[in-house]
């Protein structure tokens, strides 16, 4: 294609990646860079902040399964991407960031606008590169895709100096990625693969456990496949939600420490899980020398750092989860395979049945707003193909236990890291992807606080992100946790100063509304989904709700709050009297 400059040759590369649209916030280190991007289609999208802009390129790239990109300038722009970055590769999210840096010859003078971000970010990223000489460009930036998007994806940083984008370069655009040093593994091996199908013959009590590399993977198809050969009954992580149909029967829906009773009731009971693309957070496993006490244990995993880190493997399996799957599949197929999981379904479904997550004869106050009601009724409204974002907290716990999802890539959330703040961009990041799906947003007052100055970039770039704010004047998980283990000692949780959520929605341009009865919530809901364009919809709520079950910290399985037995009137099981006076949420 002749010379030009590496900013030139940069925007170049991206084209040739097929990237259609990029996320960011110029500055003066990336000013060849932004100069680039002038003449490209390529849609960039102006975020109000950087970390902003990653967790809308994380929304993009989780609801696509594409690579999210992301171009900053250098020092203070660069370093806000580090949350967004490590969110990204704690939730194995492919990302491409892009920033700008000092000349080469005065990095390390501690230059104006100069950070170490390949040192700040190496703990956080799949791999980096600093960017020395031009002509080693167009060859970084397809080894970078390459490296975000295989294997277990991850974030990638590249780099760029300034005097690296003036610089002139012939630029080639390469075709193939060849790093000898970088060969995930994607083939179960074959003794394994048939070790496994003989521990699920032998098993009467089998489970499946389904995690975020489910969803990653494409292997939703080739799992239900193989989960419905087994007739056995599935849980899936917070990463995993929407990686199996929700409506289907075999389902029992989350797990860990705010799933229902009867998952774990389930793991405590069962002979074998077959884990796939999961990692065993504490946040599932509980105490972790308690968990599953009888089963044995065949993990499917493409990391091969992952199987066994937590949970000892009695069959490993390093390998891509689809291609896995299949081949356990076909080789039960082979075998003559038939479940006998009759009588192990039945109990399964009498623990359902008997420990629901909620129950409209528990003696709330009618009139209030009631979490799990809410998310009931804004689930039973939602295309099959909307796309829910949550942030972090009590939201996010009830929004995993109410909404139903049966298609992968229709659930984002920030799992590992735990991201306040995530829920908005990243919403803003899956409308710009799929103008024409429902894009909900389910937040906290005090999380959708964290980045609502994206606010604007959703006016801005007409991303139509409903909001469903639970708006209960404090910071509820923290206060969960210090109303039943700190005797209501609720230091620096209550939210004193909150905005008018409704006249702040206005001021950037959006429309909104408060409600604060239950009468009111389903017409509201009606509403919020119908009118065009962004839209608030701030719930008030008692402070004093509380996201149950829980597994206590340090707890097992079995040891959970606030499960409502059904079988026994009605009423939520273990809960001692909780300090704190009852307070309306929201605006006093």
């Amino acid at each position: 294609m002749g010379k030009m400059t590496g900013a030139q040759a940069l925007v170049a590369s991206l084209e040739a990646e097929g990237v259609e649209c990029l996320f960011g916030y110029p500055g003066g280190q990336a000013i060849e860079i932004f100069d680039a991007l002038y003449d490209s289609k390529m849609k960039f999208v102006l975020a109000r902040h950087e970390q902003g802009a990653v967790h809308e390129a994380d929304g993009y790239a989780r609801a696509t399964g594409r690579t999210g990109v992301v171009v900053v300038t250098s020092g203070p722009g660069a370093v806000n991407t580090v949350t967004g970055i490590a969110t990204a590769y704690m939730d194995s999210v492919p990302l491409v960031v892009i920033t700008g840096q000092v000349p080469t010859h005065v990095i390390g003078t501690d230059s104006f606008q100069e950070s170490d971000i390949f040192g700040i970010t190496l703990p956080v990223v799949k791999h980096s590169y600093l960017l020395r000489d031009v002509a080693d460009l167009p060859y970084t930036i397809k080894k970078a895709f390459h490296i975000a998007s295989t294997g277990r994806p991850g974030p990638v940083l590249v780099d760029v100096p300034s005097d690296v984008a003036e610089a002139l370069v012939d630029f080639a655009c390469p075709q193939d990625v060849n790093i000898e040093s970088y060969k995930p593994t994607v083939r179960g091996n074959k003794k394994q693969i048939r070790q496994a199908a003989s521990a699920l013959e032998a098993s009467k009590r089998p489970l499946v456990l389904l995690g975020g590399g489910v969803i990653t993977a494409q292997a939703a198809q080739p799992v239900s496949d193989l989960v419905h050969a087994l007739q056995a009954p599935v849980l899936a992580t917070l990463m995993g939600k929407g990686a199996f149909p929700a409506e289907d029967p075999l389902y029992l829906g989350a797990v860990g420490m705010h799933g229902s009773k009867y998952s774990s009731m389930a793991l405590d009971a069962c002979d074998l899980i077959l884990a796939i693309g999961t990692h065993f957070s504490d946040r599932v496993t509980g105490a972790f020398d308690s968990f599953a006490p009888q089963a044995k244990l065949v993990h499917i995993d493409i990391d091969p750092a992952e199987i066994g880190k937590v949970i000892p493997a009695d069959v490993p399996i390093v390998g891509d989860a689809a291609r896995v799957a299949a081949d356990i599949a076909a080789e039960l197929e082979a075998r003559g395979f038939e479940p006998q999981t009759g009588d192990w379904l039945a109990q399964v479904d009498a623990w359902r049945q008997r420990w629901p997550y909620y129950d409209e004869a528990l003696p709330d106050n009618p009139d209030e707003i009631v979490p799990e009601r809410l998310l009931a009724a804004l689930s039973a409204r939602l295309d099959a193909d909307s796309i829910v974002t949550t942030d972090v907290g009590q939201h996010q716990m009830w929004a995993n236990q109410m909404v139903e999802r049966s298609l992968p890539r229709t659930f984002l959330s920030s799992g590992g890291l735990g991201t306040m703040g995530y829920g908005l961009p990243a919403a803003i990041g899956a409308a710009l992807a799929y103008p024409d799906r429902q894009v909900v947003c389910i937040s906290g007052d005090g999380s959708v606080q964290m980045n609502i100055q994206e606010m604007a970039t959703a006016k801005a770039t007409g991303a139509a992100v409903k909001v469903l704010l639970m708006d209960n004047g404090v910071l509820g998980m923290v206060r969960q946790w210090q109303g039943l283990f700190l005797d209501g000692r609720f230091a620096a949780t209550t939210l004193d100063a909150n905005p008018d959520f409704c006249k702040l929605a206005e001021a950037y341009g959006w429309n909104a509304e408060r409600i604060e009865s239950w009468d009111q919530v389903e017409p509201a809901l009606d509403r919020m989904l119908a009118t065009p364009g962004p839209y608030v919809l701030d719930c008030a709520m008692s402070a004093d709700q509380n996201v149950y079950p829980m597994i206590p910290p340090g707890a097992t399985l079995q040891e959970a709050i606030g499960a409502i037995d059904c079988d026994n009137g009605v009423v939520r099981e273990g809960l001692a009297p909780r300090g704190g006076a009852s307070k309306k949420g929201g605006r006093r």
